[in-house]
């Protein structure tokens, strides 16, 4: 099998395995719909911690609204009471005013955020120093473990319009956030090795040879976005790690410098000719007048 490490700019996100004689077509799909998983999963686990910490979302034409204001408005939230989590709910307001403040108990969200642990940990590029590749069946697990926990705590489901729900059913609009740049369609994903591109239509073999025992670092950009950057020779680490071995040299050679002073040669006790010139009477002889 021909292992690629996969990485977008200079973080590492996964490791993938396939063989030499495999269409690159199918090679560029099958990365683009693990990378675009994975993302689906952090997104859902960072809504999911909210979740637990402030309950369900309000309606769109309530969020970010104070209290006041809401009863100014004579606003209702519809789904407020069919949407209680297991167990009963306690009060913690969002300080940001997306969510209701009506939080599962300390036991669901120990259910929800053990899950979300759970999750991350699948899918997470923390894989990679344990040579574990990243599969689709993976990524479809660690949402399948998400989806139940959140059913577990809101057996009624969530509104229509909260984001978890549309994640679920890949309804999520990400327009306009900072998550839409970090998506990359199948269509315009580009996979880059040696600073070359891979082409579709060809098969991994006609760049890298028929062994199936190579190891790639491969990268995926955005199409029109030109070749990614090449990565510094010394990472940030190999520097710090050259920083402190530099610092530690010189230590020791100031030490060195201290144990190897020679002022104590003027002394009198390291004097050679002193016995001889006491034998001579040649001691506290001083020149000049007196």
């Amino acid at each position: 099998m021909v292992q690629l490490h996969v990485k977008r700019g200079q973080e590492s996100q996964f490791l993938f395995n396939t063989t030499a004689q495999a269409p690159l077509e199918t090679v560029i799909q099958q990365i683009t719909a693990i990378y675009n998983g994975r993302l689906k999963v952090e997104r859902l686990c960072s809504e999911i911690s909210e979740l637990a910490d402030h309950g369900i979302m309000l309606p769109p034409n309530m969020q970010e609204l104070t209290v006041e204001q809401i009863e100014e408005l004579n606003l209702r939230d519809e789904w407020e009471d069919q949407c209680m989590p297991s167990g009963g709910a306690v009060f913690k307001k969002d300080e940001i005013g997306r969510r209701n403040g009506h939080a599962p108990n300390d036991k669901m969200k120990e259910v929800l955020m053990k899950t979300v642990e759970e999750a991350k940990a699948l899918i997470s590029n923390k894989q990679i120093p344990a040579n574990v590749c990243v599969t689709m069946e993976m990524v479809k697990e660690a949402l399948d473990q998400l989806r139940g926990a959140v059913t577990i705590v809101y057996p009624m489901g969530l509104p229509p319009y909260d984001p978890i729900r549309m994640e679920f059913e890949d309804l999520e609009d990400l327009s306009g956030t900072q998550a839409s740049q970090q998506v990359i369609t199948k269509d315009e994903c580009q996979l880059w090795w040696a600073a070359k591109e891979l082409q579709r239509g060809k098969k991994l073999q006609d760049y890298i040879g028929k062994n199936e025992k190579t190891k790639l670092v491969v990268k995926v950009q955005k199409k029109g976005h030109g070749p990614p950057a090449r990565e510094p020779l010394v990472t940030n680490e190999q520097q710090k790690e050259m920083m402190k071995h530099y610092y530690r040299r010189q230590e020791e050679l100031k030490k060195l410098e201290e144990a190897n002073d020679d002022s104590h040669l003027d002394s009198e006790w390291a004097d050679r000719q002193a016995l001889k010139r006491q034998f001579q009477g040649l001691t506290n002889i001083k020149w000049g007048p007196r």
